[in-house]
């Protein structure tokens, strides 16, 4: 009976010293899935803020992309205007009536303050320039300036482009005419190279 005793002693002894290595195996092994499973939240989290900040980079490159197209089709516009920002024109007929008198008005402004210089600036060079006994051919600015302002600007010219009245006047293949009721003397100007200009003075 004693002996009995003692055997179950041990028996019990034995068991509890193998479910006490069982409970540390089940401990250890779910540390390390626990420690996995943290190792794991954190490479999601990385990868997660580093696909983040490459949408970002990626959204800011497309919104530089947008601003720099935005900025050369706005630097490429201007097809309907020369670069003096004055607005070109195909021909004589394509011209509007508010902007045959302008360039009118700007013709007899030169010409009342007798300012060839100014004159010249809205000249077409060459030009045809009728004073009497010249072949009338004036080929460059310097050359119209040398003419002088007394030769340019007689009494009839002065007289006849005062008297100018653009309102209603048709556009011709000639261009358009600045002169009063008579016709001459009279100074012509139209479209040259996309702009209006003088291309002749008749006397």
């Amino acid at each position: 009976m004693k002996m009995r005793k003692v055997m179950a002693a041990a028996g019990l002894t034995a068991v509890m010293i193998l479910a006490g290595c069982g409970g540390n195996t089940g401990g250890d092994a779910g540390q390390t899935q626990e420690a996995e499973e943290t190792v794991q939240e954190n490479t999601d989290q990385t990868d997660t803020e580093e696909s983040g900040q490459e949408e970002s980079e990626q959204a800011e490159e497309t919104e530089n992309d947008q601003t720099e197209q935005s900025e050369e089709s706005a630097g490429g516009a201007e097809t309907s205007e020369s670069a003096d920002g004055a607005e070109t024109y195909e021909d004589n007929f394509a011209v509007d009536s508010e902007a045959v008198t302008a360039f009118a008005d700007r013709i007899k402004e030169a010409v009342a303050a007798k300012d060839l210089e100014a004159l010249a600036d809205l000249t077409s060079f060459p030009v045809y320039v009728g004073l009497p006994d010249t072949d009338g051919a004036v080929n460059t600015r310097e050359d119209f300036l040398a003419l002088g302002a007394d030769q340019v600007f007689t009494d009839e010219l002065l007289a006849s482009v005062e008297e100018a009245d653009m309102s209603g006047q048709e556009p011709s293949m000639a261009g358009f005419v600045v002169a009063g009721e008579s016709g001459r003397p009279n100074i012509i100007f139209g479209v040259v190279d996309g702009k209006l200009a003088v291309t002749g003075i008749n006397y």
